[in-house]
């Protein structure tokens, strides 16, 4: 099929180049309908006018339709433009851009979804489509136990998971680390029960504060309830996280002003499971915390790492460096060209 469009663009030059403007306009419009053609233009960097001219014909095979609140595809657009995602990724590269990436972090497996998900939220709706895709490939049958850290990414991407369960197969999902502090929704507890909930699986919930004493954290770890549940974390066979920009997760979790400073003249730029690094990957400080350690992550055979936006790539680009070589990295164009922009200079 590439090949055959290779040989119809020899004798139509532009036919590619109005296919992937045509494409772009529809993936734009998808991602933030209804939308006016003034906001749509600015978000493409696209002319007002040329922008009226490819609507219109858009319009004409029936793809869009337009209304007082802006334009929106039909229901034929809507089928048409799924079904034309993979072939559009083949023509233009990205599968090049996830072996590349892959590469350049040396780990299993790299999915990256178009666009950008700081300018738009349905991206990452489609990291949760991949990581369900994923997730139903990966695990095996049998009892599988899947560590889930928490984060906006990630409360996100829970809603968009589907079912996993088989008569072969059954799902327990557990708090990768204690989390209590943060926003209730955002907190690796609610993440884990929404994403067993979506998947038909179950969960067990662990109720610890998000950073402790040293005092505390050895008392807790003499709780039975509190024990229970972190042999089951140990015994994860799978493990889903995302990775944060340092000082917005340091903001996040309320640290003190003279541990922010200390972040900020270390230059740390990432963090993930209450790890902080700079941007060559290193561990710059660690938050005490009660389960899933860094160091645990060698031995888990199934690890996916969740992150996108152009914002974030100096922060995935710190983390991945520390990454297990089994891990799936799920992340969009605009980060991945970002990473691989800076891996050229």
């Amino acid at each position: 099929m590439l090949d055959e469009l290779k040989l119809i663009e020899a004798i139509t030059p532009d036919i590619l180049a109005v296919l992937q403007e045509r494409y772009r306009i529809l993936r734009n419009i998808y991602w933030m309908q209804p939308v006016g053609r003034r906001t749509l233009s600015e978000s493409l960097s696209m002319t007002e006018r040329v922008l009226r001219t490819e609507t219109d014909i858009l319009k004409k095979l029936k793809l869009i339709d337009s209304s007082k609140s802006g334009m929106q595809l039909t229901a034929y657009g809507e089928e048409v433009y799924t079904k034309i995602g993979a072939l559009m990724d083949q023509l233009f590269g990205m599968h090049q851009i996830e072996k590349r990436l892959s590469e350049t972090f040396g780990i299993e497996r790299c999915l990256i979804a178009s666009g950008d998900g700081d300018r738009q939220p349905k991206v990452i709706a489609e990291f949760g489509q991949l990581l369900n895709e994923s997730l139903d490939l990966l695990l095996p049958e049998g009892k599988n136990t899947i560590a889930v850290m928490g984060g906006t990414t990630m409360a996100k991407v829970a809603e968009e998971l589907g079912n996993l369960e088989t008569a072969k197969r059954h799902n327990l999902f557990v708090p990768a680390r204690g989390g209590i502090g943060e926003s209730v929704n955002v907190q690796a507890n609610s993440v884990s029960s929404v994403m067993a909930m979506q998947t038909n699986g179950d969960y067990r919930s662990l109720f610890v504060p998000e950073q402790l004493s040293m005092n505390t954290y050895e008392f807790l770890l003499k709780e039975p309830a509190i024990v229970d549940v972190l042999n089951l974390i140990s015994q994860a066979n799978c493990v889903i996280h995302s990775i944060g920009r340092a000082l917005h997760m340091a903001a996040r979790r309320k640290m003190s002003e003279q541990e922010i400073l200390m972040l900020k003249q270390k230059n740390a730029v990432a963090e993930s499971f209450g790890y902080f690094f700079n941007e060559a990957g290193e561990v710059v400080y660690k938050v005490p915390r009660i389960g899933l350690q860094l160091k645990d992550l060698q031995k888990v055979p199934i690890i996916f790492a969740v992150a996108g936006g152009q914002s974030k790539a100096k922060a995935v680009n710190a983390y991945m460096k520390n990454a297990p070589k089994q891990t799936w990295l799920i992340t969009d164009e605009a980060c991945a060209n970002e990473i691989l922009k800076g891996a050229t200079l």
